[in-house]
């Protein structure tokens, strides 16, 4: 067998050496990841484990014993330099480790705030690494005020784990709505009245003009001219591909590292999975950025450096946790021109996102049964009837056998 390297030690490179050593690989496998754990989810740092309801060893997505015991090479704290497509090797420090196939599994990165706004103050921090809700921890405690910029699910998700902990929550959201970029204004309207309802200070429309403080952040000007005094920041304004040492390896780039519809790359040597890539779909390449597709894309790149060939086709799915509702989303809704409410009265609701006829995308709100019929209806190519779909009378299962 081949000596794979992989570059990043997130949800995809887990994914992807387990499912190699799962199907019999007995090549070299090394793994490089610039933090000093071994790999971790996400999803719970700003939520379970910010709130102190999951310990650091829970978080890890295998025991760190997994690694050695299935001869996997963990290089934890270790960044990658520079990759030589000619000698196909990379460097990493005072290493250089030569690969048959190479897999960037890079994730993605925060966008920040810039210095020239306050953004460089100590206090103005990001949800994405251990470290950085390690650093948020001793901050979130009650009376203290937190602003959050950004009304997507991470400043949403910021806003609800703050304001159960008692902070003093003001979230500014510069478009006209908050999650106006991926959801429906009905979505919009139930997740802002769920908020408030919990005393966050929610602004829509309302940019921040600049942070202000000697140092450490104390204070925010925002766009319409109001202050605010302020004891930290929560920025939640997006997140990039991890694409820069691909793109310095002289790799395409295009919304992420361009692959093939079987994950392969400019290079034939190299592959990409999860947040940082970019595949092949309906109208040109598409990234998602989703725990879901980090884990099928590396299990299928992983497949196919065993020579597989099989192309991937997405299955989109998204989740977020505010407060107690379970959010659950299917499909990817780019195109509605309509959404058909089904409302369970103060229960299970959800959102059937429709082009024309043909039904796009749910989002199910603490209705985990709308949601798995959704997702099964989507994935099949089915679009029931969308009078059928508002009317609570009409069981959600019978649609799946129309």
């Amino acid at each position: 067998m081949k000596d794979v390297v992989v570059i990043g030690a997130g949800q995809a490179a887990a994914s992807l050496v387990a499912r190699l050593r799962g199907k019999g690989f007995d090549g070299k496998i090394t793994v490089f990841g610039d933090e000093p754990q071994p790999p971790y989810q996400r999803p719970p740092l700003s939520k379970a484990y910010l709130l102190g309801d999951m310990a650091l060893e829970r978080l890890f997505l295998r025991p760190e014993s997994f690694y050695a015991e299935n001869d996997i090479e963990l290089h934890c704290s270790t960044r990658v330099d520079s990759v030589d497509r000619d000698a196909k090797t990379v460097t990493a420090g005072d290493q250089t480790v030569a690969y048959d196939h190479l897999v960037f599994c890079t994730g993605s990165d925060p966008r920040r705030l810039p210095a020239a706004i306050g953004g460089d103050l100590e206090g103005v921090l990001v949800v994405r690494s251990l470290a950085d809700v390690d650093a948020m921890a001793p901050r979130c405690v009650a009376g203290a005020k937190v602003l959050i910029v950004g009304g997507g699910y991470i400043g949403l998700e910021a806003a609800a784990v703050a304001a159960k902990l008692g902070l003093k929550v003001t979230l500014v959201e510069a478009a006209d709505r908050i999650l106006q970029r991926v959801a429906a204004p009905e979505t919009s309207d139930y997740f802002r009245a769920l908020h408030q309802s919990h005393g966050v200070d929610l602004r829509e429309g309302c940019g921040l003009a600049r942070l202000t403080g000697d140092g450490a952040v104390s204070g925010a000007e925002l766009s319409d001219g109001t202050t605010l005094e302020v004891d930290f920041v929560i920025v939640g304004v997006g997140i990039t591909p991890g694409s820069g040492l691909a793109e310095a390896a002289g790799l395409e780039i295009e919304n992420g590292i361009k692959v093939d519809a079987q994950g392969r790359t400019s290079d034939p040597a190299i592959w990409a999975a999860g947040d940082c890539a970019s595949f092949p779909a309906a109208g040109g390449q598409m990234r998602l950025e989703s725990v879901g597709n980090a884990v099928d894309m590396a299990e299928l790149v992983a497949d196919n450096i065993m020579g597989a060939g099989q192309d991937y086709v997405a299955k989109p799915w998204f989740w977020s946790d505010q407060y107690d509702v379970k959010l659950q989303i299917a499909g990817l809704n780019t195109g509605y021109d309509r959404v058909v409410v089904r409302d369970g009265e103060d229960g299970p609701r959800s959102h059937w996102y429709y082009a024309g006829e043909t039904l796009l995308a749910v989002d199910a709100m603490n209705d985990p049964r709308g949601y798995m019929v959704g997702k099964r209806l989507i994935e099949a190519g089915k679009s029931p009837a969308a009078e059928q779909v508002a009317d609570l009378s009409v069981e959600l299962k019978t649609l799946l056998k129309a």
